[in-house]
Formats: structure tokens, C-alpha cells, sequence
């Protein structure tokens, strides 16, 4: 994401710091996990923080070239191998999130003191709210003050793999993702390799 000011430095240090501590608490913990799966949800911070519902809601119906589809005809995650393998746009998501919006929103989703956690936004934007926000922008203002996300509609590195990012962050907003880089994923389609080649202008 683009900065607006001076002021967008101190949220890229905290995230930046943030993100270097949870490394650290990922590697003690992985040293000695908890048997007990309760007590790894909370001491774990990439243990996913599952919604039954919204895995149920998100799950994928249908697939055409290599997309997933939902019950209502949107982009959806899929996930198969005990969890470990993901689609291509979920892996693609997650890649073009921590290039493009990390920055204000946190790593993984988790949102800043500049920009709101979008794992949880996802909960109850639907499709063409999300893509509308990010191609016009979006301005929240509170008594506390005015937040302002920037339009990115002549921005391709955004809207060129917009269903990507709203794939992946369903799977953070379900928990069915957790906070970390997915290990596994299907092959890129031919599908998202011509669409891909066709928006970019190549």
C-alpha cells in the first residue's frame, strides 16, 4: 500500500517489529509443542482461529480452470491434504497481500493502529463490496479521526489479482489459513496464467 504521510513509518516499524517477535515465538514454540490442542491455540500465534460457519459458507462448489467458486458464485479458498495444500489463488493471495497491502493492514491480515485486521473485515464484506473498496478507496471518519485507503484501480499489481487477495483472505478470515506462508499449493493454472498475461499488458 501506498503511505500518505510521514506518520505511516511508525505502523511499518510496529509491524515490522511485531512480525519479528511472533518469528521468534514461532521457533520456541515449534521446539516443544503443546499436546493439548486448546492450549496450542493459545500459545501458538499461527495456530487459525476456526469459524465452522464461515468454512461452511466458503466452501468451494465448483471449479472452472483451476478457480473455486462458493455457493453464491464467489472466489473461494481450497484446501485439500490435511490442510497443508492450498489453490493457486489462495498462494497467490497470500504473495500479492504481503507485496501490496502488509504495509497498513499487518502482516497476515492482522491489521495495524493504521489500518483495520482485513481477516476480520472479510467476515462481512461480500465480493463486490471488497473489490469496489479497493478499486475507489474507502474513507472512515470517527470522532477519534479520518482513515483514508487510497483508490488502487490504475494500480495492476492490485487489481489484476484482486480475486487472489479476496481468495486468500477468506481462508484468514475462516481460519481455515493460518499465519504462515502456505508450505503446499496446486499448480498455477493455464487459466490465471493467461488472465494474468492479458491484464499486465505482457
Amino acid at each position: 500500500m501506498q503511505y500518505q504521510s510521514k506518520a505511516a513509518i511508525r505502523p511499518l516499524v510496529a509491524a515490522l517489529v511485531f512480525a519479528f517477535a511472533s518469528a521468534g515465538a514461532v521457533q520456541a514454540q515449534d521446539a516443544k509443542p503443546a499436546a493439548d490442542p486448546a492450549v496450542a491455540n493459545q500459545l501458538d500465534p499461527n495456530a487459525p482461529e476456526k469459524d465452522d460457519k464461515l468454512i461452511d459458507k466458503y466452501q468451494a462448489v465448483k471449479v472452472e480452470d483451476g478457480k473455486y467458486f462458493d455457493k453464491d458464485g464467489a472466489p473461494t479458498y481450497h484446501i485439500t491434504n490435511d490442510g497443508k495444500k492450498f489453490d493457486w489463488y489462495a498462494y497467490s493471495g497470500y504473495r500479492r497481500y504481503h507485496a501490496e497491502c502488509h504495509v497498513c493492514h499487518g502482516p497476515d491480515a492482522m491489521g495495524s493502529t493504521y489500518a483495520p485486521a482485513l481477516k476480520d473485515s472479510l467476515k462481512r464484506l461480500s465480493y463486490e463490496e471488497f473489490v469496489g473498496i479497493i478499486a475507489g478507496g474507502k474513507q472512515d471518519i470517527s470522532s477519534s479521526g479520518t482513515n483514508v485507503m487510497p483508490a488502487f484501480g490504475d494500480n495492476k499489481n492490485v487489481m489484476c489479482y484482486a480475486d487472489d487477495l479476496y481468495t486468500y483472505l477468506k481462508a484468514r478470515a475462516s481460519g481455515a489459513m493460518p499465519r504462515v506462508r502456505p508450505t503446499d499449493k496446486e499448480d498455477k493454472p493455464e487459466a490465471a496464467k493467461k488472465a494474468e498475461k492479458e491484464c499486465l499488458g505482457g
